[in-house]
């Protein structure tokens, strides 16, 4: 990299410019608490701790393990705990957000082990860097921390248009507020014509208590399964079709775009997913079994052309008039679906889903008119859920594309005063 760099940028070590330290080598996660300061981990930010050490601008560092010299931003009160080093600028002419993005990549850092790799403190004091001006440097940082802030803005926009979601779904169809409203002589506090669409009283079922000529009913009425494709890994070569697989799957649901692979070989018809269908994990190797039975809605996604579920998924398709697909994934995301899959598990290390634990899944069954009503407002966030993800992966690529001319100074920032930035 060292020779890239245009002449008129000074070189140093990371250590001659900024703090470089280890996390806190006392902490680890079991001392994580339910809400406080943001904590990193090398897994990254991934808990919260009772106090925080810094509150500044700084860089955090995964040492060890899988994610080895992944990089994260850490900006406000923050702690790094056991397995991570840290640092933040200490020279006047350096920038600590520059540093992040001069670092970002995994590849450029130092490491050592093989099984295990690791990254050393002294290694990292002696990693080789150069900056432009320090404006440059601010202009960059913005630059590239404007794509980034637009992306996480995006993610927690549609992280809240699903909950908005979810809440309703469980408001109407798990709880049944409107109908215990009207059987309570309350107003339920929806517009008239959905109203009417709830009955006003319950009744009792194998379920127990639900409302009044809704009908119990398995999935299996309702939907088709397709079981996805087995693949081999030399099938898994640059194509324009990829396999919807086990990463696709966020921890306790939710579609991951990051998670595809590519794939060169057959598939049946059935098993082609489209965008916004619903595809379960049909295996799960987190510890907690955060993914196992979790539904996923598949998105569109850039440079591929056709979409195959693999053998850890299954397809879900409705096939009945009563059932939506945004109805089909709300349901899915309910506890006591989570609970049924559960229980139809198998394995220890690895799980499998059996073949039978989505078709046999009951369920109170409303009216197709209330279905239509609630699909008429899901199928809207779920939409627009797609088109906000869509400009992130646009965003994404922009940022990726910038970054390595930016850094290596292929492209240089005209008139970095325009860009304010209060960074450190």
């Amino acid at each position: 990299m060292a020779g890239e760099w245009p002449p008129s940028w000074k070189r140093a070590r990371l250590g001659e410019v900024a703090d470089v330290n280890w996390g806190d080598t006392s902490v680890t996660k079991a001392s994580y608490v339910d809400s406080g300061s943001l904590a990193f981990s090398a897994s990254g930010p991934d808990g919260f701790l009772p106090y925080a050490d810094f509150d500044r601008v700084g860089v955090v560092v995964s040492a060890i393990g899988a994610d080895c010299g992944k990089t994260w931003l850490a900006k406000g009160k923050w702690s790094c705990i056991k397995n991570t080093l840290r640092f933040w600028a200490t020279s006047p002419d350096v920038d600590s957000a520059f540093l992040y993005w001069l670092t970002i990549d995994p590849a450029i850092w130092p490491k050592r082990g093989s099984a295990q790799p690791f990254i050393s403190q002294g290694d990292a004091r002696l990693l080789e860097i150069a900056y432009p001006p320090l404006l440059e440097q601010r202009a960059i940082a913005h630059i590239l921390g404007t794509l980034d802030d637009k992306i996480e803005l995006n993610r927690r926009m549609n992280e809240t248009l699903e909950q908005v979601a979810r809440a309703l779904f469980k408001s109407w169809f798990v709880d049944f507020d409107p109908v215990r409203a009207k059987a309570e002589g309350r107003d339920p506090g929806l517009p008239s014509e959905i109203t009417d669409l709830f009955p006003d009283s319950f009744e009792e079922s194998e379920l127990g208590e639900i409302p009044k000529e809704w009908d119990v009913v398995q999935l299996r009425e309702l939907t088709d399964t397709v079981k996805g494709r087995s693949y081999k890994s030399e099938e898994l070569v640059d194509s324009d079709t990829a396999l919807v697989t086990l990463k696709s799957f966020a921890r306790g649901g939710g579609y991951r775009p990051d998670g595809l692979k590519p794939f060169t070989g057959t598939y049946k018809p059935e098993q082609v997913v489209e965008p916004g269908e619903l595809v379960i994990a049909c295996t799960d190797v987190t510890q907690a079994a955060e993914v196992i039975g979790r539904p996923a809605v598949v998105r569109g996604t850039a440079g591929y052309r056709t979409l195959v579920a693999s053998l850890d998924t299954m397809v879900v398709r409705p096939r009945h008039p009563s059932m939506t697909r945004a109805f089909l994934y709300f349901l899915g995301r309910t506890d006591a679906f989570v609970a049924h899959t559960y229980a139809h598990t198998t394995g220890t290390t690895v799980l499998h889903l059996a073949k039978e634990a989505v078709p046999s899944f009951k369920f109170a069954l409303p009216k197709a008119q209330l279905v239509e009503a609630f699909d008429s407002i899901a199928s809207r966030a779920l939409n627009r859920i797609q088109a906000t993800e869509e400009e992130s992966g646009t965003l994404a690529a922009l940022r990726d594309a910038l970054l390595p001319k930016l850094i290596s100074g292929e492209l240089r920032v005209k008139n970095p005063g325009d860009f304010i930035e209060t960074r450190s």
